[in-house]
């Protein structure tokens, strides 16, 4: 038997919410995985992924056979990802969540999906993605020793989520080596105050608090110099008419939101990057993944 899961990417933090705030977008990976002998790992669209067991599917899943207690002899497994690596758009929840679900499926389904949850956000060390990356939507999440305490909520169609992604990765390590130990009071006051306006808003339909909302003083800062332009691009989402634009995880990507009904956003938006000189940076526009990841027909 083969079981084949369709993961959608994910963008975390939406500027105030570090680690706690993520939600699901319409871009995704494909894992198909069956059990065999031994570990053999390819691409279906040649991504640059490892093909040994260090391949973070194939960890994944065979350290949840372990978890479980089921024979484990090795798997066979085929990835196409559409989902680019270090670019802030939760390719390596993606692979998590991949691993966790195809192999319970393949075991008779013995987790629950909030065993799942759980298991996840441990081995990702937060759960701001792996969460929406399972579940779907707008996720505000906690983990607490080992526990993801969570609300998903549902956004509306009319959101868009346009993410533009450099030419560049940024690895998670080095966005995260440059952010500081402590912080003031002062900063902590702004990003909760933030933090609660952004989820409540989003759901809430009140997308014109989304731009104050969207401020943020504990992660933003400090990653921007190590995006080249990311402030002008973020400005610029602004003049096309985007309700709330901000780096996307730990970058490199930057994620606008806007409406629907502002048809020519798109356009505007690639132009001026253009004009910039970003020719080279891709210009995705997106729609939420109320759903999360699903095991699919092949």
């Amino acid at each position: 038997m083969t079981v084949k899961v369709r993961i959608p990417a994910t963008s975390a933090n939406i500027g105030p919410g570090f680690d706690s705030l993520g939600l699901a977008v319409s871009m995704y990976n494909y894992v198909y995985i069956s059990e065999a002998a031994g570990c053999h790992v390819s691409s279906r669209d040649d991504a640059d992924i490892p093909t040994d067991e260090e391949n973070l599917v194939y960890k994944t899943a065979r350290e949840l056979y372990n978890i479980v207690g089921h024979p484990f002899k090795g798997l066979a497994i085929e990835q196409i990802s559409h989902i680019p690596q270090a670019r802030g758009l939760g390719s390596s929840s993606a692979c998590i969540i991949g691993g966790l679900v195809g192999a319970n499926q393949l075991m008779g389904c013995p987790l629950s999906q909030d065993e799942i949850i759980d298991l996840a956000g441990v081995m990702e060390g937060h759960p701001d993605n792996s969460t929406p990356a399972l579940i779907g939507g707008l996720v505000t999440a906690v983990l607490d020793e080992g526990k993801v305490h969570y609300v998903k909520q549902e956004i509306g169609p009319e959101l868009k989520f346009a993410t533009i992604i450099p030419d560049f990765e940024l690895k998670t390590s080095v966005a995260r080596a440059c952010l500081p130990e402590a912080i003031s009071h002062m900063d902590a006051r702004f990003n909760l105050a933030r933090s609660a306006l952004m989820a409540v808003s989003l759901y809430s339909g009140k997308y014109e608090n989304l731009q104050v909302a969207a401020g943020d003083r504990l992660h933003q800062p400090y990653r921007l110099k190590f995006i080249p332009n990311a402030e002008e691009v973020i400005q610029l989402c602004y003049d096309a008419g985007a309700y709330a634009a901000y780096i996307s995880g730990a970058g490199s990507s930057l994620m606008a939101i806007f409406n629907d009904s502002k048809l020519d956003f798109e356009q505007k938006t690639r132009d001026a990057l253009d004009k910039i000189g970003l020719e080279k940076w891709g210009l995705h526009i997106l729609s939420i993944d109320n759903r999360g990841a699903l095991v699919m027909l092949d």
